[in-house]
């Protein structure tokens, strides 16, 4: 049987190291990444086969299952999935084919480098595979692809590479069904805790206990430790807040490092059907601005995973989100082409829209520091959509917010308004790289000095949708830097008159007193001398 030595990717290298040589605070989160694939796989499989039905001939059924094996001294995660063929698992296993992994490795090696807390970081950058290295000292894959007759299997200490060969009879045996992926990880010394069924079982519930479909603990046990049901599809009233954080936890592959600032979970009912159940991140993404970054909100019809890769489901402007969106309307067997122009998928992407931005002009009234917050990490990504998205521009200008010349510092445009003089027909605004070389502009000294507030704009986005927008409620945004502005009826306070007038209330003042009290000491002095003068 041939094998064939492989190098891994330079990226794969770099995370490795990471991976193997940095101290994690919670190491139990690398079998919920392993689950996390494993359910996907299942994913994968079930809509592949809704056009290729011949996938599941002889198939067992969906699920995952892991088995501590104390004999040979391995932890097996074994899952009934679409599986892998022997380039996929080169390409999957081998490299990581994403955009910025080089930049993210490098930063993550910065950090591990300065903090004396570890880095807690892996899934969130598509790579949870890899977490198996945390307490494995290596690492086989078992897999065969749905529809295929040959079984491959991948190995690796984590080191240089790895290796290809085919399957034997004995290794083919150890997969669930005809289909699917079993890794099995050499423990190393320090996990031998997870050769433990109740450990297994702790974690598989406080990590994967949504998990859409099965997952057995041992050999021979016919019960789920998890609860194997859509979240999102219960009622909200039998959710607690720790659901909904363990739910965003897995979603958006944040490993604990962040909860939800805002969590919506609606059902819309009508022309169209659709449950969501979406979360607004504390902490923006470290590729938010990464042209080539696309949303991570999944999509689902009837509870089938369909797409994570859906461009016209989430707004530009929302690729913030985390979460997941399920179809009643939608057909099983759509392909992702024709998925970017349905109308279906274009009324849920209005609706979803609508339903974040009021949910966040609640926050805004209810938490106004939230929504500080909020507008801080992701207000100028909001704004794009001031420029591509004129149907919902009302409501992001709503609640957007500026920095400002009036001590306030930061306002929201109604705000602006209510302060205006009488008079005032414009919005006056200063634009450039700076706020605060722009607060101090000698070009704004001009309004200042009258009492006019400027807004600060020094997002980039800033330059793009104000040429679009013009005006807010009839007021037209005036560029305090370009053409002529007439401020002959707001005339330049006269300090030096207010001075006198101040001057005189001052003297005014002064006089009263000394009358008042004048009248009380002279009072006091002559009862003195009548004192001093009567006899003894």
């Amino acid at each position: 049987m041939t094998t064939e030595n492989m190098h891994f990717g330079a990226d794969v290298s770099r995370l490795l190291e990471i991976v193997t040589h940095a101290l994690y605070t919670n190491r139990d989160v690398f079998l919920r990444e392993l689950i996390s694939n494993a359910a996907d796989a299942c994913d994968r499989l079930r809509y592949d086969s809704i056009e290729t039905p011949s996938l599941l001939k002889n198939h067992a059924g969906y699920q995952v299952r892991i088995v501590p094996d104390t004999q040979e001294r391995v932890l097996i995660v074994m899952d009934s999935g679409i599986g892998m063929s022997r380039d996929e698992l080169v390409e999957n296993l081998g490299t990581i084919a994403k955009s910025g992994t080089k930049a993210l490795m490098d930063q993550l090696k910065q950090v591990a480098a300065s903090s004396s807390q570890p880095p807690g970081l892996i899934g969130q950058f598509g790579v949870g595979f890899y977490a198996a290295f945390m307490v494995a000292d290596s690492v086989e894959v078992i897999s065969r692809r749905a529809g295929a007759d040959e079984v491959w299997v991948w190995s690796s200490t984590g080191h240089d590479g790895f290796t290809m060969r085919e399957a034997t009879e004995k290794e083919k045996s150890q997969l669930l069904t005809t289909s699917g992926t079993t890794l099995k990880l050499k423990l190393k010394d320090d996990a031998c805790d997870f050769f433990l069924e109740d450990k297994i079982k702790i974690v598989v519930a406080t990590y994967s206990n949504h998990i859409n479909l099965p997952v057995y603990v041992g050999r021979e046990s016919v019960s789920p430790v998890n609860s194997a049901s859509a979240l999102w599809m219960r009622s909200k009233s039998d959710i607690s807040e720790a659901d909904y954080n363990e739910f965003f936890s897995i979603t958006s592959h944040s490993l604990g490092t962040d909860t939800p600032l805002l969590t919506a979970h609606w059902k819309a009912e009508g022309k169209i059907e659709y449950t969501a159940l979406l979360f607004v991140p504390h902490l923006r993404p470290w590729d938010l601005y990464d042209p080539s970054r696309k949303h991570c909100v999944r999509l689902y019809v009837r509870r089938v995973f369909i797409s994570d890769d859906c461009s016209g489901l989430v707004y530009p402007w929302l690729r913030f989100l985390r979460g997941i969106i399920d179809s009643e309307d939608l057909p099983l067997n759509i392909s992702r082409e024709s998925l970017q122009e349905n109308l279906v998928v274009s009324k849920i992407r209005s609706g979803v829209a609508r339903r974040i931005l009021n949910d966040l002009d609640k926050l805004s009234h209810n938490d106004p520091i939230a929504f500080q917050s909020f507008w801080l990490q992701f207000g100028a990504v909001l704004k794009e959509g001031l420029y591509d998205a004129p149907d919902h521009r009302e409501d992001i200008l709503k609640i957007a917010q500026f920095q400002t010349t009036d001590p306030v510092g930061v306002t929201t445009l109604d705000g602006y308004l209510s302060r205006m003089k009488d008079g005032q027909d414009s919005i006056y605004y200063i634009s450039g790289e700076n706020a605060d070389s722009l607060r101090k502009s000698p070009q704004i000294e001009g309004l200042k000095s009258r009492g006019l507030e400027v807004l600060i704009f020094s997002d980039t986005i800033d330059d793009f949708w104000l040429p679009v927008v013009m005006n807010f409620k009839g007021k037209i945004f005036v560029s305090a830097t370009k053409g002529t502005i007439d401020l002959s009826k707001f005339p330049v306070p006269d300090k030096a008159a207010d001075g006198r007038k101040a001057e005189s209330k001052n003297r005014s003042a002064l006089l009263l007193f000394l009358k008042t009290h004048l009248s009380e000491w002279v009072s006091d002095v002559r009862s003195s001398d009548r004192l001093t003068d009567s006899p003894v």
